[in-house]
């Protein structure tokens, strides 16, 4: 077992030392929750992710980039997945890929409330010791909408074949219809079948390229 790994401490976090770690998709977990008739959670996943993580010298400067396949989907129940895929929703056919891009990585309890991204003043959330917030586009069926993203560096462990691994943690949320995902049912009781609202929860591992 390598123990060894490049970290640092930075503002009271052991972070990693600057390089580029590469997204390990067989222990990266790219899910989403959402609500069925307003009351149950309904957790999804896609199976299929690839990205790059760049570790600035100074954390403020890093930056990420992800690529998912969208007909990687699941969520257990083949028939919901199928329909997830449609073009009610996803429509894989004509989109195959969702990317995202950071834009700006903020940390701390300092700095401006709001930032600018894409055109759109989006208000940032504050971070705190080894936490995050980045602040990114995120593209969906070929629309690019602001995205702030929360994260927690988990952890930087030597593996067992002499790499470096980077654990990272993320969580956001998105307005679906936004993407033009507006599919849904009323419900003669009131609301609706779909959440509009959908929960992003990321749990990555990451190998140190350089």
């Amino acid at each position: 077992m390598n123990d060894s790994a490049g970290v640092r401490l930075w503002n009271g976090a052991m972070l990693p030392t600057p390089g580029v770690f590469q997204i390990d998709p067989a222990h990266t977990t790219a899910g989403f929750v959402a609500r069925h008739l307003m009351v149950t959670q309904v957790r999804g996943r896609f199976e299929k992710v690839e990205g790059t993580v760049h570790i600035a010298e100074d954390p403020l400067d890093s930056s990420a980039n992800a690529v998912i396949d969208t007909g990687s989907i699941t969520t257990g129940a083949a028939e919901r997945d199928a329909h997830l895929r449609s073009a009610d929703f996803l429509d894989v056919e004509a989109f195959p890929k969702m990317s995202f891009i950071s834009r700006q990585v903020h940390g701390g309890a300092t700095g401006p409330k709001w930032a600018l991204v894409n055109g759109q003043m989006v208000r940032r959330r504050r971070g705190g010791s080894g936490k995050f917030v980045c602040v990114g586009e995120l593209t969906i069926k070929g629309v690019t909408r602001p995205i702030e993203l929360d994260v927690s560096i988990d952890g930087v462990k030597g593996d067992p074949w002499g790499g470096e691994r980077l654990a990272l943690s993320a969580t956001g949320e998105i307005d679906r219809e936004a993407y033009g995902m507006t599919w849904n049912v009323a419900l003669e009781a009131g609301g609706w079948l779909v959440s509009q609202k959908v929960q992003i929860e990321i749990r990555a591992q990451a190998i140190r390229m350089t």
